[in-house]
């Protein structure tokens, strides 16, 4: 399954894959992550980032979850243009009111301390400098602020082993996505953040599981 790549202006590589778009809502997916999409959008408020917002994945949710109450704004960045677009026509469809950006995670076009929660639903697999986008997470969020996520990680044994194995070609054939990442390690050691809650889950198909999310907390200055 080839996808397109391309250089911009600055050097960087863009980011663009039309296949892995198009197919991304047909994978059934939301039968397992459906509660744990709820857990990432429980009792939002306030200013609100979607973190690679994909296809809107999230939008149904945080509609659901927000209900009657209110949410100052909902802002979402995606740096890949064909799923953005299929992002902003779900937004429509939903009528719901998200500022869809283009942006990466390692350069969000945000002031600091902007924002009261920052998600991230299947996301930090796929970042190419997943360090400098945790660093960029602290920085937007406000001291008490939010960070919620929920992604796939590195297995154990045999699992892991094979994860290795298979990481280049499911890279090029899943958006970039990287099996093997270090996440929940890269997360709870960051000096930006206290841990509220960190869970393991049996969910997900291999070689893309197991899966873990939790909420994590911007530390307040001293």
């Amino acid at each position: 399954m080839a996808e397109s790549q391309s250089t911009s202006r600055s050097g960087r590589e863009e980011i663009s894959h039309p296949i892995f778009a198009s197919l991304y809502d047909h994978v059934p997916d939301e039968r397992f992550l459906k509660p744990h999409r709820d857990y990432l959008t429980a009792d939002l408020s306030g200013r609100i980032l979607d973190l690679g917002a994909g296809t809107g994945a999230l939008f149904p949710h945080v509609l659901e979850a927000v209900g009657g109450r209110s949410v100052t704004e909902y802002h979402a960045v995606e740096p890949d243009p064909h799923m953005r677009r299929r992002a902003e026509r779900r937004a429509v469809d939903l009528d719901l009111a998200v500022d869809v950006r283009d942006g990466r995670a390692e350069s969000l076009p945000y002031p600091d301390d902007a924002f009261d929660y920052v998600l991230a639903s299947v996301v930090f697999c796929t970042i190419a400098d997943p360090d400098a986008a945790l660093d960029e997470v602290a920085r937007v969020l406000k001291p008490g602020g939010e960070f919620r996520f929920l992604e796939h990680v590195h297995a154990d044994g045999w699992r892991a082993r094979a994860q290795d194995v298979l990481n280049p070609l499911w890279a090029r054939t899943a958006g970039g996505c990287q099996l093997n990442r270090e996440t929940t390690e890269r997360f709870v050691g960051h000096d930006s953040f206290d841990v509220l809650e960190v869970e393991r889950l049996s969910i997900g198909v291999f070689p893309a599981a197991p899966f873990v999310r939790g909420r994590l907390q911007r530390r307040r200055s001293e």
